[in-house]
């Protein structure tokens, strides 16, 4: 028998029945830094931060987006790790950080990256911004375009390299979105940043991140150093399934900002820790269709869900669905159909849309008259 659908909050999960008491999360930590940043890469949410979304000049951390960018374009089969790279004048000549390459020469594009990556080459820099657009004034462009489409609020690029220039910016946000999108879209070139040495043209170069030696657990991601910039680091530290990225701007020294790194580090694996939720496609319920050639939908997300929530506060994690009162065919495959609510002791953290997993047909026309006649009554009595 058809009944009809009221408007409804279905409460889906009656979390872990722990008998644990709910932590005691302190501040965090106060960092002789100019401004930082602690986000969980799973869910991408901040737990600690200072200055977030100031504007600074990023130095060296810059190089992160032009990694980005070349581990997309071989991602895409626009270029190859194999490709030899011309170096021209202009990238024999950068100045700073170098990884060494000699004028009229052609290197491999992988060991371009690797001195982009741990020699932090300037050089190397150059070179691949002009194999990828032709010129480093139009991979800056390429960057910007990039930064827009990671959804990056306070950065803009005029270089390559981070060498200062009016103009070229980020904040400690947006450099953990870089960092985040390294690591997610391109797992198996990441693991580049956790080597320690590289050697090019017989010259042996270790990886700036002092972090590599101290603490086995971070396996990333760069550093910056300039006199505007001071001494920055964004690294990144997985342990027991949760991965942390922790960006540090304007610090006095190389090991000042190793030593707030790892205390920011420590306090976020500490004190929080990332719960996962669902997985993108997993059907969370299946509501009624009216008017359609089958009476059920699947409904689900379109991507992994987890929350970065205190340790011990997992019992009073709650999410429910918010649904129309009806849903009528036609339904499209990845139809927004409603949103999904994660509260925390009772607070609102997210809202994600809920989506179709399945088509649903326009039902025939005889099943249509009905379930019209059907849904009449239904709003007049129900």
């Amino acid at each position: 028998m058809l009944t009809n659908i009221r408007p409804y909050l279905i409460s889906l999960l009656a979390i872990l029945a722990f008998s644990v008491k709910a932590a005691v999360i302190p501040a965090p930590p106060q960092l002789a830094a100019s401004a930082y940043v602690l986000m969980d890469a799973a869910s991408g949410e901040v737990v600690a931060e200072s200055g977030a979304d100031g504007q600074f000049a990023p130095a060296s951390l810059t190089k992160m987006m032009t990694s980005y960018i070349v581990e997309h374009e071989v991602a895409a089969g626009n270029i190859g790790m194999d490709d030899m790279v011309p170096i021209s004048v202009k990238a024999w000549k950068t100045e700073g950080s170098r990884m060494f390459v000699r004028e009229g020469t052609q290197v491999r594009l992988e060991d371009l990256l690797r001195g982009v990556i741990i020699q932090s080459g300037n050089d190397a820099s150059v070179a691949l911004a002009e194999y990828v657009a032709g010129s480093e004034e139009a991979f800056a462009e390429l960057m910007n375009q990039h930064a827009e489409r990671l959804g990056l609020k306070n950065t803009h690029f005029m270089n390559a390299t981070g060498l200062p220039a009016e103009g070229h910016y980020s904040s400690p946000r947006d450099l953990a979105l870089i960092g985040r999108a390294l690591i997610q879209d391109f797992p198996e070139q990441y693991k580049i940043y956790s080597e320690k040495y590289f050697t090019y043209n017989d010259i042996k170069q270790p990886n700036r991140n002092r972090l590599l030696w101290r603490d086995p657990t971070v396996d990333g991601i760069k550093t910056g150093h300039t006199n505007e910039a001071g001494f920055c680091l964004v690294s990144s530290a997985q342990r027991e399934g949760m991965r942390l990225i922790a960006v540090v701007l304007g610090t006095t020294s190389d090991n000042a900002r190793a030593q707030e790194s790892q205390t920011l580090l420590a306090y976020g694996f500490r004190f929080f820790r990332n719960f996962p939720m669902y997985a993108a496609g997993q059907e969370l319920n299946r509501p009624q269709v009216w008017k359609g050639e089958v009476d059920t939908v699947g409904i689900g997300l379109t991507s992994d869900l987890s929350m970065t929530i205190p340790r011990g506060s997992e019992d009073k994690l709650a999410a429910n669905l918010d649904l129309p009162p009806v849903l009528e065919g036609p339904i499209e495959a990845g139809q927004v159909l409603g949103y999904l609510s994660v509260s925390l002791d009772g607070k609102e953290l997210r809202r994600e849309p809920l989506v179709a997993l399945s088509a649903v047909p326009e039902a025939g026309l005889l099943k249509s008259i009905w379930h019209s006649i059907v849904l009449f009554f239904n709003s007049m009595f129900g």
